[in-house]
């Protein structure tokens, strides 16, 4: 198997964006490597005709779907998420973390149940406080991907 095979392999199966240096360190290979990998792949999807591309983010490197198919996952696979979950989720995004209960102090009881909805779909994260009361609420990184939102402080409370 060649490096580049490698690296096309990695990005496709951690599917989040990925420095020079992690994927150096998950291939087992320099990073001068890596880095004319990485134009190999971008130079080959660019030249293909397919749904996929090699994209610099923010985060790094990405395998993923051109924009002009996000019409085409919206159909395919909608995101069914009603109001009172997409604030609940917002309020958790912009407090990252939040303890559950001051959350439901927040939004009300029905939060309980937007809590549940939000962890089955993998955009928030429960863990257990220290004193066992509570549970801390986090974003996902699935939430980052998919609100394309790489940095939690660029988000105004209004």
């Amino acid at each position: 198997m060649n490096f580049t095979a490698i690296i096309e392999a990695i990005l496709y199966l951690k599917a989040k964006p990925l420095t020079i240096g992690e994927i150096a360190q998950i291939a087992g290979c320099p990073i001068g490597v890596v880095e004319a990998g990485i134009i190999d792949l971008i130079a080959d999807y660019g030249n293909r005709e397919g749904a996929l591309e090699i994209a610099e983010t923010e985060g790094g490197y990405c395998l993923r779907l051109r924009p002009e198919f996000e019409q085409l996952v919206q159909k395919i696979l909608p995101l069914e998420i009603g109001k009172g979950a997409l604030r609940t989720l917002a309020a958790i995004a912009l407090k990252n973390p939040i303890s559950q209960a001051e959350l439901v102090e927040l939004r009300g009881s029905s939060a309980y149940q937007q809590i549940q909805e939000l962890m089955e779909r993998g955009f928030v994260r429960r863990r257990k406080q220290a004193d066992g009361r509570s549970y801390w609420l986090t974003v996902t990184e699935k939430f980052h991907q998919y609100f394309e939102v790489s940095d939690l402080s660029n988000l105004v409370e209004s």
